[in-house]
Order: C-alpha cells, then sequence, then structure tokens
C-alpha cells in the first residue's frame, strides 16, 4: 500500500469517528431529562421529565384538564428545559339576583373577576356581596344588588293667610274682603331608592316655591257712631237681623186682656214702643239699641231689649208697635241692630 491510499483510508475513519460521535452526542442531548416546574391550582411540583410535547407531559403524569381550563402554554408546545407550566381548572361558585341562584364555574378568584367571566354587567350603583375585589372560596354564592333610583314630585298646597285691616269707615262688627286669598303650590322632589325592587330610602333633594300664595285681606269696620235724629250716638257692635213686628194681640202674645201677664214684658215691664224681644243669647235683656232700617224706611229707632218669644232665636228681633195696622204693615224686613254703649 503505498503513502497516498494509506493517508485516505486514515482520513476516512476520521469522518466516520466524528459522525459517530455527533450521533452518540445528539442522542445523548435528545435522550436526557428536561426540568419542568408544574402549578395545578396552586400546588407546585419540580419533576424532570423525557416526553416530547406538554401534552404528553401531563398524560405521563396523568393529569386531565377540563374544557374550561386554563394552561399558561399551547398543549402540543415543544417540551423545553425549565418550563413551567401552569394549569387552573375551574371552580364552582353560585351567583343569586332577585332571590334566584345559578350554578357557574370559573378559574378566578375574585368576585370580580368570576362577574366578568360570565358577562355579568353591574351598574353605577349596583353593588355585590361579598364586595367586587374580594376573594371567594369554591361553593360560595356571589349576590347581585340591583340599585335604581327615581324622582317624585309631590306637589302641596300653602295656604294664603288673611291679613285683617282697620276701615274706620266701617260699622264695628261688620267685615268686608277687599282681595280674595288664593293658595300657593309647592313642589316636593323625593328621590327614592330601590334595592332589587324594594323602596329602602326617602330623601329630599328639593323643595321649591312654583306659585306664590295671595294673601286675603278683610276689612274690619271700626267705626263706632251712628248718627240719628238726636245727634251722634256711640256704639258697641252693629248687627243686620231679620226683623218682625208684635203688638199686644193674641195672634201675637197669645194672651188676652185678663190674663195676669198681659200686656207685660219678660222683664216684668209694660209692653211700649221701643220695647223689643230678642234672643238672650245674641243680645242680654236690657240692652240698649237703635234700630236701622236698610231698605231706605223709617228707622225704627231707640229701643229697649226687655221682651223674648218662642220664634225669635239667633239674629231674630221682634219689634213692639201699638197697633195690628202696623205690625201688617212692617212684615218681614232686614235691619241693622246697633248695641250702644
Amino acid at each position: 500500500m503505498d503513502s497516498n491510499e494509506a493517508s485516505r483510508t486514515n482520513k476516512f475513519k476520521m469522518v466516520v469517528i466524528l459522525i459517530v460521535a455527533a450521533s452518540l452526542m445528539l442522542g445523548l442531548y435528545m435522550f436526557r431529562g428536561k426540568k419542568v416546574v408544574l402549578n395545578v391550582d396552586g400546588r407546585v411540583t419540580e419533576l424532570v421529565s423525557y416526553s416530547d410535547t406538554v401534552e404528553e407531559l401531563l398524560e405521563a403524569e396523568e393529569i386531565t384538564i377540563s374544557k374550561k381550563a386554563y394552561i399558561n402554554v399551547p398543549l402540543d408546545s415543544k417540551l423545553e428545559d425549565d418550563i413551567e407550566i401552569i394549569i387552573r381548572n375551574p371552580i364552582p361558585y353560585a351567583i343569586e339576583e332577585n332571590g334566584i341562584a345559578i350554578e357557574v364555574s370559573s378559574i378566578y378568584k375574585t368576585v370580580g373577576e368570576v362577574l366578568k367571566d360570565h358577562k355579568v354587567q353591574l351598574g353605577e350603583k349596583d353593588y355585590t356581596v361579598p364586595a367586587l375585589d374580594e376573594k371567594i372560596d369554591p361553593y360560595d354564592t356571589i349576590q347581585i344588588f340591583r340599585v335604581t333610583e327615581e324622582v317624585e314630585v309631590i306637589e302641596s298646597v300653602i295656604p294664603f293667610q288673611e291679613q285683617v285691616v282697620s276701615n274706620k269707615n266701617l260699622d264695628v262688627g261688620t267685615t268686608r274682603i277687599v282681595q280674595e286669598g288664593k293658595n300657593g303650590l309647592k313642589q316636593t322632589h323625593i328621590r327614592k331608592t330601590y334595592v332589587n325592587g324594594q323602596l329602602v330610602s326617602e330623601e329630599v333633594e328639593k323643595e321649591e316655591v312654583v306659585q306664590e300664595p295671595v294673601n286675603q285681606i278683610k276689612e274690619k269696620g271700626s267705626r263706632a257712631i251712628i248718627t240719628t235724629s238726636r245727634g251722634s250716638t256711640r256704639y258697641k257692635k252693629a248687627i243686620v237681623m231679620t226683623a218682625t213686628a208684635y203688638d199686644l194681640s193674641f195672634e201675637s202674645t197669645g194672651k188676652r186682656p185678663g190674663h195676669p201677664h198681659y200686656g207685660l214684658t219678660a222683664s216684668g215691664t209694660r209692653a211700649r214702643p221701643g220695647v223689643v224681644a230678642v234672643d238672650p243669647r245674641v243680645i242680654p235683656l236690657g240692652t240698649k239699641l237703635y234700630i236701622q232700617s236698610l231698605d231706605g224706611s223709617k228707622d225704627y229707632g231707640f229701643a229697649v231689649a226687655e221682651d223674648t218669644g218662642g220664634a225669635i232665636k239667633g239674629n231674630k228681633i221682634d219689634l213692639f208697635f201699638e197697633t195690628a195696622e202696623e205690625v201688617r204693615r212692617f212684615g218681614r224686613r232686614k235691619v241693622k241692630v246697633y248695641i250702644l254703649d
């Protein structure tokens, strides 16, 4: 064998040795175990695996994953050295609203995350028990409270006030309305808060007067002087009354001549012109009066309340006349009775 052939043989052997060495190195690398950190629902395990993919590793470790479970890497990922695999299986909970509870599951552990996971939306004022940021345990119930508000407007009357003013041109005891009173109107805005449809609170938000009341103005007479044929006379009070007339006849008094009380008044005095019968509850017996006509006829004039009558009740007065003709002519009419000082 010449030297050239020997050299080629040595080179071939060297190439074969290098190929075999590389194959051995590759095999050692391929079959060397990978360090894996496995975190299943918070339980952490460190292990060495010779599996090729994540799915093969889980099968080898007999770990079953539900369809809704969370895993941080795809199942068909190649297993790499120092890989961390995180698995979270769904946790059972219940969500209750308006007394109706439904069972749910979620990989999350706070109220807010669980509700978001199930697309449960809350209004601005809605709240939950436990609170949104609180952690919950398996099988816990999340209660949802829906809060709604409304403003009710209640209208109420503002009663008018009466203002009394003195009028010296009106007789004492008389009044007149010079301005009619008118009630005002107030609106009260009440904010009502409901939780799950139940009223829980009421709060007055504002009050406003939409119409001011108008005071009633009443004039009260202060004129206490009456002018008569005898001059000016002071009086205490003036009353408009219904007046009738009577005489000494049996038709008027129910007594005939010879009766022990014929011609006598209830006060024991003689019936005469100027004597009148009254209701003592309105005008006490013995009161001095002035009777003024209101129809333009002649005034009856000065009188004294000395008599009573069965039909004379309240604002009624009976005027004595001497003859039946005068009684007939007088009839029944309105008069103003002045109670004199």
